[in-house]
């Protein structure tokens, strides 16, 4: 195995993961580009058999660190990711490094046998369970005749109230809005600074902002009410946050935001839209547009808002986690906890 770094071997590397089966954004150059924009340890590993892994790497007190490997690795072989030898020396260089602990959270089942370490389900969510995908390459009559009738009515709500849908740059209006979500939502929403990196330094990275229509254009100006950050990957797009403001919750901003960023994303030549989280099903029959239910959990109102834009439900399989140094991480834990 060894660590991918000149422009020849990651320009290879950036050809076959936009090629491979289960290719994400979150294995690309571009996540690596994006993670070292904020400051993390981006690291691409392969080995003689094709298995790949995009590790990112968090360091904290005393030198301390967990490795992440979001949406890998990658490499198949007979239908399952054959992956033993490769994480054994992943394993391996990251108890070096003092690593407290290796996550991973492939697209497809792992077979894991005779793995000399303990793994099992993580106890976090960092990637969700679940999606939804809307085929893009239909014609927006029929994209908008797969969602439910409350979406495409929620839809024309919003055109009727006259709310306009702009590309831009301005984050800071759209982190107040976030900020706004995360109060009354109960949740901490990332710093400006997050949504700032993630639109400059991720490659296919925009920001839409719907805009309420000013009572008299020629003494005020249009006042930002909702906002959607998504981006752009190989022939994906992915919705990623989303924030809006209470006050104008009859305007239906949100929905004429996600249908705007659908053709969008469609007129950019993608092939699916990703709305990203939903709650994962509580039935094992995927091929319906619409569940019959899901577990209330924290995932469960933008499950139900997301529901009603139709697409095809995707579940992943649990995120695992390689435990390397039980105590200090259970140190770690105590402390965020404490200390928020």
């Amino acid at each position: 195995m060894r660590q991918l770094s000149s422009p020849a071997d990651l320009q290879e590397y950036d050809r076959w993961v936009k090629t491979h089966p289960e290719g994400t954004l979150w294995q690309s150059l571009e996540w690596k580009q994006y993670q070292e924009a904020l400051g993390r340890d981006a690291r691409i590993y392969r080995d003689e058999d094709g298995s790949s892994a995009l590790v990112v790497i968090d360091r904290t007190t005393g030198g301390l660190s967990t490795w992440d490997i979001p949406r890998g690795p990658l490499g198949i072989e007979n239908g399952k990711l054959k992956m033993e030898n490769f994480l054994k020396e992943i394993t391996q260089l990251a108890k070096g490094e003092k690593c407290m602990s290796i996550f991973l959270s492939p697209v497809k089942e792992a077979s894991i046998f005779n793995f000399p370490f303990s793994i099992f389900n993580s106890p976090r969510t960092e990637q969700p369970p679940a999606t939804r995908l809307i085929d893009l390459t239909q014609s927006e009559e029929k994209i908008l005749a797969q969602m439910k009738q409350k979406g495409r009515y929620n839809i024309r709500v919003a055109e009727k109230h006259g709310v306009m849908v702009k590309r831009s740059n301005d984050i800071d209006a759209f982190a107040r809005l976030a900020a706004e979500t995360a109060r009354r939502d109960g949740f901490t929403a990332p710093p400006a600074a997050r949504y700032r990196k993630f639109l400059e330094s991720l490659p296919g990275a925009f920001l839409l902002l719907a805009f309420q229509p000013p009572a008299n254009p020629q003494t005020s100006k249009p006042a930002p009410v909702a906002g959607l950050l998504g981006v752009l990957w190989n022939d994906t797009g992915i919705y990623y946050y989303g924030a809006s403001d209470y006050a104008y919750r009859s305007l239906m901003a949100p929905y004429l935001l996600q249908w705007d960023a659908m053709k969008l994303c469609k007129a950019a030549g993608c092939h699916t839209y990703d709305l990203l989280g939903i709650s994962r099903p509580t039935t094992h029959d995927l091929t319906t547009h619409h569940p019959p239910s899901t577990t209330h959990d924290s995932w469960s109102g933008i499950t139900r808002f997301k529901e009603q834009f139709g697409g095809r439900v995707v579940e992943y399989p649990p995120e695992q986690q390689i435990l390397l140094k039980p105590w200090a991480n259970k140190v770690l834990q105590w402390k965020r906890n404490i200390l928020g």
